[in-house]
């Protein structure tokens, strides 16, 4: 008679040949049954911005609004731009964090305006003071990175006139961009205590001003060399060979602003190639925020969605 030891001894060897024999047979080793690699997309924002794109005025559509559409549209998050909030009081701030937390979203990103680039020195002491109550505000909001500016000449008549020379304008007289940058650099060192203290990482855009060039946005942050001043890499901001462009910066973004154009653009469109672009975040290794900002004329409720559609597509990564 087999006793119970002998039994159970008899049941596993028995289970480890059948393992072994299956490990062996033909259809298991066959390549076209291994398990495939599995991916994660990129979580993908929507600037209030792109419902709004200085149309409208300020508070139309409001930001609690905006947020409703972004959770039904089936966004991550939402980035605000500064100059679309209702008001700076604490219990506002609080009402749209928890307003968002609520609907599933992340308050992700926090746009804002500032400039450096004055040969006055209280002028640029105004906008230190204003950059720090900026993070601040971010803090509160509890925003993990605020794109920041460098500023620029102001030498164009207006915007449109800037965007009619791409970007490009002529120095105040009597100064050279190496004035600029010190200017910036300089301005930068002196927030970055409050940005470390607020654990807000702040992007540097390759916007108009110092920052129209991989060079110039690279020559401040590596003077800066902080891990809390990054690049936020706007797809849209490069109006020639942009590729090349962006692929420079990735390394150093810690948000992506890509911008779609239904409808024509306000200022001008740029056929963008985002599988293209993904490729190029994830050689990276970026794995972050992508924040839309729709710059079309097309209706927004029509066009974001569909703009989201197209980035869920591009961005992922391996995991």
């Amino acid at each position: 008679m087999i006793n119970r030891r002998n039994f159970l001894q008899a049941g596993a060897l028995a289970a480890a040949g059948t393992a072994l024999a299956g490990c062996t047979s033909g259809e298991a080793a066959n390549p076209a049954e291994a398990p495939k690699n599995k991916i994660r997309h990129n979580p993908i924002g929507v600037s209030s911005y792109s419902f709004w794109q200085f149309n409208k005025p300020k508070g139309e559509p409001p930001l609690e609004e905006i947020i409703d559409h972004a959770a039904a549209m089936g966004f991550d998050g939402v980035e605000l731009l500064l100059v679309q909030l209702a008001s700076e009081e604490i219990p506002y701030l609080n009402s749209l964090k928890k307003r968002a937390f609520l609907s599933g979203l992340d308050l992700m990103g926090f746009s804002t305006h500032q400039g450096f680039v004055y040969p006055e020195p209280e002028k640029r002491q105004d906008n230190i003071d204003l950059t720090i109550h900026q993070i601040e505000l971010a803090y509160q909001l509890g925003i993990p990175t605020m794109r920041i500016n460098t500023g620029r000449w102001g030498t164009s008549r207006d915007f449109d006139h800037l965007m009619e020379n791409r970007g490009i304008e002529p120095t105040l007289e009597g100064y050279t961009d190496e004035d600029g940058f010190k200017w910036v650099i300089d301005s930068l060192e002196k927030v970055m205590p409050t940005a470390e203290k607020c654990g807000v990482v702040l992007g540097l855009e390759n916007h108009w001003g110092l920052g129209l060039t991989v060079e110039g946005v690279k020559r401040i942050v590596d003077a800066i060399d902080s891990p809390w001043l990054k690049v936020t890499l706007d797809t849209g901001n490069f109006l020639e060979d942009p590729y090349d462009r962006l692929e420079q910066l990735a390394p150093e973004t810690c948000l992506m602003q890509a911008k779609t154009y239904y409808g024509g653009g306000k200022w001008y469109s740029l056929d963008l190639d985002y599988p293209r672009i993904g490729e190029i975040m994830r050689k990276a290794d970026y794995k972050g925020y992508i924040s839309l900002e729709m710059e079309g004329k097309a209706d927004p409720m029509e066009a974001v969605p569909q703009s989201l559609e197209v980035l869920r597509d591009a961005f992922w990564h391996e995991l």
